[in-house]
């Protein structure tokens, strides 16, 4: 290996994460195995050979060439979201997807890297800081427009990574501590407040001390804590205007046992693959859960699943050390490079990742509601692989050219 090669190209990265690619999918056809859904294997591979294309070409690409064609392709991608809204194909209640022959495509998944290229473009401009509200809330609005048609489709779970992908932004660009509790305190009282009263007057108390220790303008704080106690109290009013499987998704978030031959079937069934996995699992192949399709289409949202069942506790910790290593080299890369964009971008696709990772898992082990989140490179799905190799492509990229400001 010459040295000018270790010098541009990031072998550790690119190894996890085509391990990661290998384990999707051979997961994939294991879940596909006895269930009659070859296709699904075969659409997979189709996707991983693509990805594995647009991660060489991105990471060729000529560094300033990204943060050139950020803005257009951000507000390309957002047009595309319009698009589907009225052209789309709706499937599972969702109008998500242009159908391309035996193939469907998903903008809000490629949308995910445009909104991170366009936002770290605009972070990282001289003028702009912030500790200003203009600089702030055009931040906020490049996140919110996609976020927003993204939810008229509806598709809530892709909405979140959106979401997930911006605080650690702002934290990044240097918003103060009372904006970060701001962006924050109601998320958390909306969340204590679907596990009842006491938890939600704690949560609002809570955050009442630390908006008043942040010593910002008190007015403001005032305003910020009324908001917040607002959010908190109106969740009952929103739960109950929602679509009745989007109700027992929450109930069954708190309560799997609540429902187990319905809403909570997925989460139990889950729960129980990993479990009888043992240490060292049942054997590629020879999972029950999965070959006897306890879980109807593992090969997406529960295909954690796979491994924890086939490989035990081996075949999990194996993904998950994987997973947490691609983290740790894409906040190393946004620590290290020279250029702002690059650092903003870097870890804008790394919140991506840790996103998914943490809300997908938590999904499997019934920590977290089931709102559809893929695996990145496990769960089946062109679009997400696809989208998902074009980021690590990008992270690549960035690491070529860490030394150039």
């Amino acid at each position: 290996m010459t040295p000018a090669l270790k010098e541009y190209f990031d072998f550790k990265t690119a190894i996890i994460t085509f391990a990661l690619v290998f384990i999707g999918i051979i997961s994939v056809y294991s879940a596909t195995y006895d269930a009659r859904a070859s296709e699904i294997f075969q659409k997979q591979v189709f996707w991983a050979i693509g990805g594995t294309l647009a991660f060489g070409i991105i990471t060729l690409l000529p560094f300033r060439f990204l943060q050139f064609i950020s803005w257009p392709s951000y507000f390309l991608s957002v047009g595309m979201l319009l698009s589907v809204l009225i052209l789309g194909k709706t499937v599972s209640g969702s109008t998500s997807w242009f159908n391309m022959g035996a193939f469907r495509l998903q903008p809000s998944e490629l949308t995910k890297i445009t909104t991170v290229l366009a936002l770290a473009s605009y972070l990282s401009r001289s003028d702009v800081s912030l500790q200003k509200f203009k600089d702030l809330a055009t931040a906020a609005g490049i996140v919110m427009l996609p976020v927003l048609l993204i939810m008229l489709q509806p598709d809530t779970g892709t909405a979140f990574i959106y979401l997930g992908m911006f605080f650690p932004l702002l934290y990044w660009g240097g918003a103060s501590k009372f904006t970060l509790l701001s962006v924050i305190s109601p998320i958390i009282a909306a969340v204590a407040a679907l596990f009842g009263t006491t938890p939600f007057l704690v949560a609002v108390c809570v955050m009442g001390v630390l908006l008043y220790l942040t010593k910002e303008h008190r007015i403001v704080a005032a305003i910020v804590f009324s908001t917040t106690v607002l959010v908190g109290i109106s969740v009952q009013f929103i739960y109950d205007g929602l679509k009745p499987y989007q109700q027992k998704r929450i109930a069954t978030f708190l309560d799997p046992n609540a429902d187990p031959l319905g809403a909570g079937y997925n989460i139990l069934q889950s729960k129980v693959a990993i479990g009888s996995g043992g240490l060292w699992g049942k054997g590629y192949l020879r999972g029950t859960q999965t070959q006897l399709n306890f879980i109807p289409e593992q090969w997406t949202d529960f295909i954690f699943c796979v491994p924890g069942e086939e490989f035990g506790f081996l075949g999990s910790a194996t993904v998950l050390l994987l997973s947490m290593g691609l983290l740790v080299r894409g906040v190393s890369l946004a620590s290290t490079v020279k250029n702002k964009f690059s650092s903003f971008a870097a870890l804008g696709i790394t919140a991506v990742f840790a996103t998914h990772i943490f809300l997908n898992v938590g999904m499997s082990l019934g920590l977290m509601p089931v709102i559809g989140i893929p695996l990145p490179f496990l769960s089946y799905g062109g679009s997400a692989l696809l989208a998902n190799m074009s980021m690590m492509g990008i992270l690549m990229n960035l690491y070529a050219h860490r030394k150039e400001y």
